[in-house]
């Protein structure tokens, strides 16, 4: 008899955010750094979601939560997987801000140049 899991955790990660979520049964209850979503995710549930974020900006951390949510699903229900890889939620987003570089503007900008 195999025993069915019912809440788990997992992190996701986008630029410099990172999303931390526990994923529980309950009635959809989303709360990210103790503020209730309703108004973001206005649909009913069959799991409660905690998520504590930081680092990074509003796009990054919604990325992050995203991606740690798709994670933390996959691992309580593993027949959603096909599904959440099909809609690119499993895949971590490796993009990320190009340092600068000495003796240009920016990572890929340079000094203009002029000949004479």
């Amino acid at each position: 008899m195999t025993e069915v899991q019912t809440s788990t955790a997992a992190t996701g990660r986008r630029k410099t955010s990172v999303a931390r979520v526990r994923v529980k049964l309950g009635v959809g209850t989303i709360i990210v750094n103790g503020r209730p979503l309703e108004e973001y995710f206005p649909r009913e549930g069959q799991y409660d979601i905690i998520a504590s974020i930081k680092g990074g900006g509003v796009s990054g951390q919604a990325g992050a939560l995203r991606h740690s949510i798709a994670r933390a699903l996959e691992k309580l229900d593993p027949a959603q997987r096909p599904a959440l890889k099909k809609a690119g939620f499993l895949t971590r987003d490796a993009r990320k801000i190009e340092r600068k570089k000495y003796g240009q503007r920016g990572a890929r900008a340079r000094f203009q140049f002029s000949k004479r």
